[in-house]
């Protein structure tokens, strides 16, 4: 795994958050790089078959009635 480096005696707290925030967004990635993430390629979607073909021939009624 990667190293992670040692916290600073004088870090600041915002100083710290940052840095939290940097290596969760590089687990992320990585995991997203491992899994073959981006969207690209095979669909990765999760949203599967939103329009399919009709079902059978549309017909067309006229209104009746007023």
């Amino acid at each position: 795994m990667a190293e992670t480096p040692e916290p600073e005696v004088d870090e600041t707290p915002e100083d710290e958050m940052k840095r939290k925030f940097r290596e969760a967004l590089e687990r992320k990635r990585g995991q997203q790089a491992g899994s073959g993430g981006g969207g690209r390629g095979a669909d990765h979607s999760k949203i599967h078959g939103t329009h399919g073909p009709a079902a059978g021939k549309r017909s067309f009624r006229r209104k009746s009635g007023g």
